[in-house]
């Protein structure tokens, strides 16, 4: 065939790269079975050029966890051919398993489908979900008593919540929007929709930002004035994803996410993603007096605060009839 404009140099070669790789060792990319010499060779990774040549390392200790990809490009200006492939960044060591000691017991609402729990200025706020029984609540500690609530419609099925600069953000499951209502009054302000992240599952934040479960093994920071999602980041161990992601707290500097339908509780790095330990809370349930609720479908552990003022941490779960206080043991 004759070109009447500049043909296209048609390149063959293969893309050398692990699937997956631990963040303590180097990512090593290579090309090889290259069908034409002296041709340009670059590498990106995630859109971001990391180097050039037949081969290359790049030290990805400061990346976040997770899928990213990689491409390679051979040639220069429209002339280029492209490969890209997926590679997985993992942990650098398996998480620790820390256990637990019950300092403290309280009266909680057994008909509470627990999806969020926060203590906001030394009081201690929930919410529920359901469709036709979401409630935002402010609730005693000690009796388990209901002090001030607000319900949502009976189309939303509500979900996490948590409170920052004196606004309470309330998420929905499957609605796509989330409510921002007054600490005080628990009046409605205003609302914002989910965008990449398609369901609402838990909510937190740190200094900065809202941050977001979606029930994979995604977690999502948004931003406070609009609630768009800004970055995620995605929680792996050494060896694999962990997904279900559900009620969240921002404990000291770490993400306390709790796996839905797991007596567990994950601390995951904010920074990169890395679950550095996982709190088994088997057992709580043999503490409830309605165990067989607790331990059917569903009913499971799912509420998590941090009290920060008194460095306490609470988890309940869903028609449980006690919030405990915890103490991590490591």
């Amino acid at each position: 065939m004759q070109c009447i404009y500049a043909c296209k140099t048609q390149v063959d070669f293969d893309l050398n790269a692990p699937t997956k790789t631990q963040i303590d060792n180097p990512l090593t990319v290579s090309v090889s079975k290259l069908t034409i010499e002296d041709r340009e060779i670059r590498y990106f990774l995630d859109g971001q050029k990391i180097g050039s040549g037949e081969n290359m390392s790049l030290d990805i200790k400061n990346y976040r966890l997770g899928k990213h990809v990689l491409k390679v490009s051979i040639g220069k200006d429209d002339d280029v051919t492209s490969k890209e492939k997926v590679v997985v960044f993992l942990a650098d060591k398996a998480p620790q398993v820390y256990s637990y000691k019950v300092i403290n017991t309280y009266p909680h609402d057994r008909n509470a489908f627990t999806q969020g729990l926060e203590f906001y200025n030394n009081e201690l706020f929930e919410g529920t979900g359901q469709n036709g029984a979401s409630v935002l609540k402010k609730i005693d500690l000690k009796t388990g008593k209901t002090l001030q609530e607000k319900p949502l419609a009976n189309k939303y099925f509500g979900e996490g919540i948590t409170i920052f600069n004196n606004k309470i953000y309330q998420l929905t499951w499957q609605s796509n929007v989330g409510f921002i209502h007054d600490v005080n009054t628990f009046e409605t302000e205003d609302t914002f929709n989910y965008n990449k992240s398609e369901e609402g599952w838990g909510l937190s934040h740190n200094e900065t930002h809202l941050i977001k479960s979606d029930g994979t093994e995604k977690i999502w920071f948004l931003n406070p004035n609009n609630g768009q999602e800004e970055f995620y980041i995605e929680a792996y161990t050494n060896k694999r994803y962990v997904k279900d992601l559900n009620e969240l707290e921002y404990v000291e500097g770490e993400i306390y996410a709790n796996i839905w339908m797991k007596n567990a509780i994950t601390i995951i790095n904010p920074k990169n993603g890395t679950v550095k330990a996982i709190i088994n809370l088997n057992g709580l349930t043999d503490l409830l007096d309605n165990k067989t609720i607790a331990q059917s479908q569903d009913k499971v552990l799912n509420g998590i605060a941090y009290n920060s003022e008194t460095k306490k941490l609470y988890v309940t779960g869903k028609h449980w009839d006690k919030l405990f206080e915890i103490e991590i043991v490591k």
